[in-house]
């Protein structure tokens, strides 16, 4: 089965609140190995963003006005994730926001009719209790590299994401070699592993995501009235 790890970013924190999504990433993986075949977009929500996720995400109103609207691309995105197990962490949060755009549209398909959904928040729960799970504690406990992530982005996130949850899920093939492949669900995971022998992950944006990024940075320092260079 295809998976695919998904993440989104939205105009708020709650949907019941009329908050909308402004940008949806989708990582593939086949036989644990990365494809590289991604699905990403930044979409106009038809509303004003929080402020306060602003400084989340980092994307501004002016940067989203000319991006196309969900139903633009619902039937891309949905041909793309059809059938596959869909990876979320946390992911009643994820699967709520699309479920309402599809709603929205006045669409009968729901994520969960459509593929498999896992959430690596419960996962990660269960393998490390009594631990924090956030994405960010999980990129720290398994060593991948965040030094090129300044703001959240769903597609950077999805990135992190996929490389933590085959770490999680037993090592990536070619990261680790039979000794140090953990088949042990135990807290005590770290104790299993020798991490100075592990490969530091990186994660390398393409050149459109690059220019996605410096173009919605131009936008946020002039907003903001400051220099940012992230």
């Amino acid at each position: 089965m295809r998976q695919l790890i998904l993440d989104t970013e939205t105009t708020g924190l709650s949907v019941e609140s009329g908050h909308r999504v402004i940008e949806i990433g989708v990582v593939e993986i086949v036989d644990r190995r990365l494809t590289g075949n991604d699905f990403q977009s930044y979409l106009n929500p038809e509303r004003r963003i929080d402020p306060a996720t602003i400084q989340i995400h980092g994307i501004t109103d002016e940067f989203i006005a000319d991006k196309p609207l969900f139903k633009d691309l619902v039937g891309d995105f949905l041909d793309y994730v059809k059938g596959a197990e869909v990876i979320m962490h946390n992911a009643p949060f994820d699967t709520s926001f699309i479920n309402n755009e599809l709603a929205l549209l006045g669409l009968d398909d729901r994520l969960e009719g459509l593929c498999e959904i896992t959430d690596t928040l419960v996962f990660a729960r269960k393998k490390h209790p009594g631990q924090r799970n956030s994405l960010d504690a999980l990129c720290s406990r398994y060593e991948v590299d965040t030094t090129n992530r300044e703001v959240h982005g769903a597609l950077i996130d999805a990135k992190l994401l996929a490389n933590v949850y085959l770490l999680m899920t037993g090592g990536q093939v070619g990261f680790f070699n039979q000794d140090q492949t953990t088949t042990s669900g135990s807290s005590d995971d770290k104790q299993n592993f020798d991490f100075k022998n592990r490969k530091i992950i990186q994660i390398d944006l393409n050149k459109a995501e690059v220019k996605n990024h410096q173009s919605y940075l131009k936008k946020l320092s002039k907003t903001s009235k400051k220099d940012l260079d992230w």
